[in-house]
């Protein structure tokens, strides 16, 4: 069996005559920028499906081109929804709870659209949806497990990756077109060089802001 069909499989086998929605976040980890998230239901599979998203998979295991050409594809097939956490929302309930309530939003908008109450919510990781009355089921790695979840994986990486590089056009200095936010060395320098943005993550950076204050405490 593809690996397509493993992940469709997957998605029927679960549902329970449900519509599975599935539903991942991307950004968790970086020390600047919102949190994205996204939520995906393939309301309707046709037979052209499996040839159109052969290549569907865990985003992280895709090339950033694969990504661009899935994303516009997953659209045309599902009913989705992107979404995010700005960095206040993260600084105010940590960056666990932030990544849920934004998922929490996205699948909201599918269900919606779905305009039915027999859903089942896919969420990849352990942690299950907080203050979210529908049904619930973690699925640890489940973007490389389920058709829905690799989809929103891809959706919301494509998604945050371009707002990164949007922003990389206005700060330049921080290597976020590269990077994406992440605390790589040069991210890290730069930091140290040129101080923090409104879209740092100030908690995240704690340990290296505190360095710097103790180096200028030394001069």
């Amino acid at each position: 069996m593809t690996k397509i069909k493993e992940l469709v499989e997957f998605d029927k086998n679960i549902s329970d005559q449900c519509f599975v929605i599935g539903t991942d976040e991307a950004g968790r980890g970086p020390g600047a920028g919102p949190v994205f998230a996204a939520a995906v239901c393939f309301k309707n599979i046709p037979d052209i499906f499996y040839e159109k998203l052969s290549l569907l998979n865990d985003s992280k295991k895709l090339s950033h081109k694969h990504r661009e050409e899935l994303f516009d594809i997953i659209k045309e097939y599902a009913l989705f929804s992107v979404q995010q956490a700005s960095v206040l929302d993260i600084e105010k309930k940590n960056i666990l709870n932030a990544s849920l309530d934004t998922m929490k939003k996205a699948c909201e908008d599918v269900a919606e659209q779905l305009k039915s109450n027999k859903i089942k919510i896919l969420v990849d990781g352990n942690k299950k949806i907080k203050s979210y009355n529908v049904l619930q089921t973690t699925v640890v790695k489940g973007d490389s497990k389920s058709a829905a979840i690799a989809a929103a994986s891809i959706l919301a990486k494509v998604a945050r990756d371009r707002f990164m590089e949007e922003l990389d056009r206005e700060f330049p200095q921080y290597g976020w077109k590269k990077n994406k936010g992440y605390l790589t060395a040069e991210h890290v320098a730069a930091i140290k060089q040129f101080g923090i943005t409104k879209w740092h993550r100030k908690k995240f950076l704690r340990n290296i802001l505190e360095e710097g204050e103790k180096q200028l405490s030394l001069l």
